[in-house]
């Protein structure tokens, strides 16, 4: 009687065991990040449009750097004072954000 008894708690034990197994689903998920490559131009290569929105917009700033991307987008990194900003606008002198 004694090996019954340990036989059915030996089986039971080990059903036990194998429902406690969960099944762990991973999922995978890639993020690309397009950066839009800015080349420098001068400051007289930006549009008058941008540059009336820099007026209009930041007034009292200064122009430090100027950059044009293949989608002529351009991105302008002002100053007033000791802080400086980066503006992103389209040819048009419509803000971007980014």
């Amino acid at each position: 009687m004694k090996k019954l008894i340990l036989s059915a708690a030996i089986v039971l034990g080990g059903l036990s065991v194998q429902a406690g197994n969960p099944v762990i689903k991973t999922s995978a998920i890639e993020s690309l990040i397009v950066q839009d490559e800015f080349t420098e131009i001068g400051a007289d290569a930006v549009p008058a449009a941008v540059k009336s929105t820099l007026e209009k917009s930041f007034p009292n700033t200064k122009l430090e750097k100027a950059y044009k991307s293949e989608k002529n987008e351009y991105k302008l990194e002002i100053s007033s004072g000791d802080k400086k900003y980066t503006v992103y606008t389209d040819a048009s002198g419509n803000i971007i954000k980014k």
